[in-house]
């Protein structure tokens, strides 16, 4: 088994960590950056991996900063599921295409300023739509379900202090 690093090391925000073994790539969140200027420059960065390589996305949470970087991993490519638990995935129908239209926004005030530096303009890092693109890839489970990737892994979301699941009474409970 190898695990890579690939954010939310000497930062907090960019949670990003690629599993591999028993021939199964697993990549854990796939989060946005966020904070100053520099940081920010990381999600338009290249993967450093094949996101068509993947074979599965493990969300643990719908922070921006855990998931915000899914649609730009759809919009390269990555076809195969985002497992999350149910409030994950429910959260995730709102969050993903309004992050989208933040990073449209912020690109549409940036390429002003641009211009009037003589820079070319720069897209957004992913739009809304790319944003609803991706949840097409959503996969909800249970909280605490086994879930078998194949015969050699299975995985199963569980209390971490941070995690957003639905109580009993249907309402949305983090304290649990």
């Amino acid at each position: 088994m190898n695990i890579a690093f690939y954010g939310a090391t000497k930062t907090v925000t960019g949670s990003n960590f690629l599993i591999e073994g028993a021939g199964k790539k697993i990549l854990v969140d796939c989060g946005l950056y966020q904070g100053k200027a520099a940081e920010e420059k990381e999600n338009y960065q290249a993967f450093p991996y094949d996101v068509t390589e993947i074979d599965y996305v493990l969300l643990t949470h719908c922070h921006i900063d855990h998931s915000g970087k899914i649609p730009k991993l759809y919009v390269d490519g990555y076809r195969n599921p985002v497992i999350a638990t149910k409030a994950t995935c429910e959260l995730a129908k709102i969050m993903l295409p309004d992050s989208g239209y933040v990073q449209e926004m912020e690109a549409e005030w940036k390429n002003k300023k641009r211009i009037r530096q003589g820079k070319s303009e720069r897209p957004p890092l992913y739009t809304a739509k790319d944003g609803i693109n991706s949840l097409e890839l959503f996969k909800p489970v249970e909280y605490s379900e086994i879930i078998d990737l194949d015969e050699n892994i299975s995985v199963r979301f569980s209390d971490a202090g941070h995690m957003l699941r639905v109580s009993n009474n249907r309402s949305m409970d983090s304290r649990r």
